[in-house]
């Protein structure tokens, strides 16, 4: 009996190893094929995640937390309007999942469970990891940063959704730098498979863990990044995006031959200027001007995406960019 209980403890101690430290979780039907393992390394630190913003990124990071994760989630705005179209987009992705057969419905009644919301920030105060999903703006989030900071737990960690701004100087803006990380996820959040975890100067090895358990327990594959403007994949995608708006901006080519072509000619699944409409011009436009002036000349944005976004044209979202929806 000795020797088969020492073997149980032996196996239960390697697989829980082996979850720390594999960066990916293979998925079916949206579930974590490991989900189990991987939850439960991650909640002996997590029992509550917190997520700042119902805009269409925290929503999409609020779902995962809850179906895939299986975490009690509470998200904050300070704007009942956008909690309340948050919690309908909610809906929508669940009944979505629900009528192509990637969950059951009673799944998708006890994610929808697990998701609460509230529209003051001290009612954060119980999470025990918070994620902020709000605009590119370095001034909000230092403030968020600060609030947060003031309500949250000590033990709590904030993270950053921030696609270009440096972590380092968001975590300035707090008490407990070294409980500070960037967590950038991909757009569509609950289709895509990817979030670069970005430490800063001061964020912790236990900080950095800790983020990469949750990230794994939420089904999506890490890439680590150091805190430089952009991180890995906007340094890549948004210069790309941006030449295409030269390109456009000077003739060269209509909007439908460059996507086209870049499209079959590159095995992507959109042009870039679709890709653009989808990201949101505002927020192209953001990480552009952190680019530009952090790293200099070579990425200064092409001024008709400045012009789009001074006329209101922001893409999907706001039903007309590059193209019209």
């Amino acid at each position: 009996m000795l020797y088969t209980a020492n073997m149980i403890r032996l196996f239960n101690t390697m697989i829980s190893q082996i979850g720390c430290h594999m960066n990916k979780c293979y998925t079916t039907n949206g579930v974590g094929l490991f989900r189990s393992c991987f939850h439960s390394s991650a909640v002996t630190q997590i029992k509550q995640l917190g997520v700042v913003g119902a805009g269409q990124m925290g929503i999409g990071i609020a779902l995962v937390g809850a179906k895939v994760a299986q975490l009690p989630v509470k998200i904050f705005d300070s704007n009942p309007e956008q909690i309340k179209k948050g919690l309908k987009f909610v809906d929508e992705l669940i009944g979505k999942d629900v009528s192509k057969d990637r969950i059951t419905e009673e799944e998708g009644n006890s994610t929808k469970k697990r998701i609460t919301t509230v529209t003051d920030i001290s009612e954060l105060s119980d999470v025990d990891f918070v994620i902020e999903a709000v605009s590119e703006n370095v001034d909000l989030k230092r403030k968020i940063f600060e609030n947060l900071d003031k309500v949250l737990n000590k033990k709590s960690i904030l993270a950053t959704n921030t696609s270009s701004i440096s972590i380092t100087k968001i975590a300035a803006a707090t008490k407990r730098p070294e409980k500070v990380i960037g967590m950038h996820f991909m757009n569509p959040v609950p289709v895509m498979k990817l979030v670069e975890i970005i430490p800063g100067l001061t964020t912790s090895d236990e900080t950095l863990n800790i983020t990469k358990k949750l990230a794994t327990s939420m089904g999506k594959t890490c890439t680590q990044s150091q805190d430089v403007p952009g991180f890995i994949a906007n340094r890549l995608l948004m210069p790309y995006i941006n030449e295409a708006i030269i390109v456009l901006e000077q003739g060269i080519a209509t909007r439908e031959d460059i996507d086209t072509t870049m499209k079959l000619g590159t095995n992507t699944p959109m042009g870039p200027l679709t890709l653009a409409d989808f990201i949101g011009l505002d927020t192209c436009l953001a990480i552009m001007k952190v680019l530009h002036n952090e790293l200099g000349e070579k990425y200064r944005p092409a001024i008709l995406l400045q012009k789009y976004v001074d006329a209101g044209l922001l893409g999907k979202k706001k039903g007309e960019g590059f193209y019209k929806y």
